[in-house]
């Protein structure tokens, strides 16, 4: 495909000058020339200088004078010459190769899966666009994928993108895209039939290889499935909510999916004057700030024990009684009995209400 791209070049080039300009590959075969005749042909002389880190040089024999090509790993795949070894031949030589260089990239931009996927997931492509562009790459659009946001914490090492890369070598179905310094985003196609086990199980070895191979700590935020390419934006989205939404109600998970993110995703999404109003309504005796450490503590113990008085006084190593008198200074205090089952969905969603409104007050700090 790309001696059709530098045939077009040359082309576009042939009316301004007169001296023969084309492209041979890295085995000395011209694969684009404004002399047609020479297509196909095998030039031995490109053999006498090429070798070692010589890209970008300008290279003449007795007949041509030639300027390298770069491929995608830095090393020589291409070669422009131009007759003639003067200072003429060298300037068209150069100018020939830099307008080579911006088509090929160009179009390996235009045609490349994994520049294609991300610009899915950036938005910089039209929902309109991306079947037609699937078609022309050949890229299955109604193929199950998942969206795995890699965020490193504490520090951020530029080797981790090859290591994820490595743990995912397929490139024709698995994406692994660099997107900040500290987000990787592996969009992982899935085969067959699958749960969230076996998403939470990729997940799991993604951290322990960050860990082992760099020392590097990881949060990874995984989002439903998607069913078609025009789907990876919004499931990209959902990786980045789960990190968030989990950030603030609960620090301590290192894998976050987004289908398990329940009342966290409803409030994160709400205004804060909204939530602001809601604290107010709820604590309209005295407000939450009021309840000490020690009183929160056992609060979230009662909410772990599932409203069980018998079993959270056992974890707390606290007699029955401490603990119905602990929950009815709370009913004093806030007027909500935890022990009633609507009570405590209110109090318990005030709660996370709170820690939602802690966080936005930190970030704009």
């Amino acid at each position: 495909m790309s001696s059709r791209i530098f045939q077009s070049v040359i082309i576009q080039l042939k009316d301004a000058t007169d001296r023969t300009i084309g492209v041979v590959d890295n085995q000395g075969f011209v694969v684009a020339c404004s002399e047609l005749g020479m297509i196909g042909s095998y030039l031995d002389e490109i053999r006498s200088f090429v070798g070692g880190d010589m890209l970008d040089q300008v290279f003449t024999t007795a007949d041509r004078t030639f300027r390298l090509l770069g491929g995608l790993d830095s090393q020589f795949e291409y070669a422009v010459f131009v007759s003639g070894h003067d200072s003429i031949a060298r300037s068209i030589c150069i100018f020939s190769a830099v307008a080579m260089s911006e088509a090929k990239a160009s179009y390996e931009e235009k045609h490349d899966k994994a520049t294609f996927v991300k610009n899915i997931i950036s938005d910089n492509i039209l929902p309109g666009d991306v079947y037609v562009r699937a078609k022309e790459l050949h890229f299955p659009a109604d193929v199950a994928r998942v969206v795995f946001l890699i965020r490193q914490t504490e520090r951020a090492d530029v080797a981790a993108i090859e290591v994820l890369q490595g743990m995912f070598p397929d490139r024709q179905r698995d994406f692994v895209l660099s997107i900040t310094e500290s987000d990787l985003v592996l969009i992982k196609e899935m085969s067959g039939t699958f749960e969230t086990p076996d998403l939470y199980g990729i997940a799991e070895n993604i951290e322990q290889t960050m860990a082992r191979e760099l020392d590097i700590k990881t949060v990874i935020g995984i989002g439903t499935t998607a069913r078609h390419l025009r789907e990876l934006a919004e499931r990209y989205k959902e990786a980045q909510v789960a990190i968030d939404v989990g950030k603030v109600f609960d620090d301590s998970k290192s894998i976050i999916h987004y289908e398990n993110l329940g009342l966290g995703r409803i409030i994160y999404q709400l205004p804060t004057t909204l939530c602001e109003m809601f604290l107010s309504e709820v604590f309209k005796k005295s407000p939450i700030e009021s309840l000490d450490q020690e009183t929160l503590f056992t609060i979230d113990k009662f909410f772990e024990n599932n409203l069980n008085v018998s079993e959270t006084s056992r974890k707390l190593f606290v007699h029955r009684n401490t603990l119905v008198y602990r929950l009815e200074k709370i009913k004093k205090l806030t007027g909500l009995d935890l022990r009633e089952f609507d009570h405590a969905i209110v109090f318990k969603v005030a709660l996370m209400v709170k820690k939602y409104l802690t966080s936005q007050s930190k970030s704009r700090i």
